[in-house]
């Protein structure tokens, strides 16, 4: 089944690329200006600060230990790795000698200053929803920023993902042809919070499942996807699978914070969201987001684990779990004890910061428990100021990992975990 996706992925993006190579040619250059409504001096670039913000530019377009905004992040693909670009206004590495119009068309249709077809790993599916105001405030912003001179890593696509022009047709298939309009049914809060979700913020990039062309299923919109390895989890009002049991307050102190009590903290892409990006909003943005996603047509998802409310109930029918009976595999609780227990505590609750609460959350709740593997062999970025959440990676065994995986998803999730040494060892590769 596997060889036949495979065929039919290719034969797909062979028929995309011929016909973007004999049908589809870049958009020309056309000129910009803002509205009469924008602003100018300082407050256009507090507007341009602020929406780079919203748009979560920082994080993808900074690397490990490099600096912000300067590009050089890998995003690793199936097909490939593709690394972000400088956008400092460094002449030569950077953006400083893009035109306005070469700014807004980079982000409304997806093309370079070259005129070459931009990868979607910036996410211009969603930013094409932007106002051409806004994209045209954060262009002023970032042309504040210190020049960054940096020499980016070449991407590294196979064939025939490296042949940029088959994204034209992709394009004429997938993007938006119109910016974001408010509805006039909705209240100015929900409208607010429906561009933030659906353009500025981009939720539905990491929230959404892809289809064979590896571009958003809209009919499953928020359903939960995996990205970077990690699960991004169904973000709809589904009572099961998705966020229709949490209340509006756990919602946005998740978003805002990072944490809600009783449903663990976020780790991975999330985590960089909210510390680079979500968590730095006015409360007023973090409200606007929870009453919008709060009305989006709920989604059951297979991929997000529904979540026990009662994980003790495992606890004496498992022999590896503290209080049960004698016997079985003590390597999970002798790492946990060793390693996990001082910052999340034996029930979960979290010790030193409510970031490291366990209890609730979906990823311990998650039986193959591909966000727990993640998060113990990177760590996690908090937006605490307690500090974050090393990486076990050299300090364990895959084996270890896999114990220790499988006794949280069982103390905490009251479920068998199902991880086992290979996929320790695959999330490692």
């Amino acid at each position: 089944m596997t060889r036949i996706l495979t065929i039919i992925v290719a034969v797909l993006i062979v028929a995309a690329a011929l016909a973007g190579w004999f049908f589809f040619w870049p958009a020309t250059l056309t000129p910009v200006a803002a509205s009469s409504s924008q602003p100018s001096g300082a407050a256009l670039i507090a507007r341009g600060a602020y929406l780079t913000t919203a748009a979560d530019c920082e994080s993808c377009h900074t690397a490990p230990g490099g600096k912000p905004f300067a590009g050089g992040r890998a995003f690793k693909l199936p097909f490939g790795t593709i690394y972000s670009t400088n956008i400092t206004p460094d002449a030569a590495t950077g953006i400083g000698q893009w035109s306005d119009a070469e700014f807004v068309r980079a982000l409304h249709q997806g093309i370079g200053r070259a005129g070459e077809d931009l990868y979607p790993a910036l996410p211009y599916t969603s930013y094409a929803l932007l106002s051409t105001d806004d994209v045209l405030a954060i262009r002023a912003y970032l042309a504040t920023l210190r020049p960054v001179a940096t020499q980016q890593p070449v991407n590294t696509l196979s064939f025939p993902f490296n042949q940029r022009f088959v994204l034209r047709a992709w394009k004429l298939l997938f993007m938006p042809t119109q910016p974001w309009q408010p509805s006039p049914a909705r209240d100015a809060q929900w409208n607010k919070g429906a561009y933030l979700v659906e353009a500025l913020a981009h939720c539905g990039e990491c929230h959404t499942p892809r289809n064979l062309m590896f571009a958003m299923k809209r009919s499953q919109k928020f359903a939960g996807a995996v990205v970077d390895g990690y699960k991004a989890y169904n973000i709809t009002p589904d009572a099961e699978t998705g966020i229709g049991r949490w209340s509006d307050a756990e919602i946005s102190a998740y978003l805002a914070t990072g944490h809600a009590p009783g449903h663990g903290g976020a780790s991975g892409g999330m985590a960089e969201a909210i510390k680079f990006s979500l968590g730095r909003l006015p409360r007023e943005d973090i409200a606007a987001i929870t009453a919008y996603l709060k009305t989006v047509p709920p989604q059951r998802s297979a991929l997000s684990p529904s979540v026990n409310p009662n994980p003790t109930t495992l606890a004496s029918a498992a022999p590896w779990l503290p209080g049960g009976s004698s016997g079985g595999d003590p390597t999970g609780q002798r790492v946990f004890a060793s390693a996990c227990a001082s910052c999340h505590g034996w029930d979960g609750n979290g010790r030193q910061t409510g970031n490291a609460s366990l209890r609730g959350a979906r990823s311990v709740n998650d039986v193959e428990g591909i966000n727990v593997i993640r998060t113990v062999l990177q760590g996690v970025a908090v937006s605490s100021p307690t500090g974050a959440m090393p990486a076990f990676a050299a300090a364990y065994s895959d084996d270890e990992i896999a114990a220790v995986a499988n006794y949280v998803i069982g103390h905490f999730g009251g479920k068998p975990g199902r991880v086992a040494a290979q996929d320790v060892k695959a999330a490692r590769n």
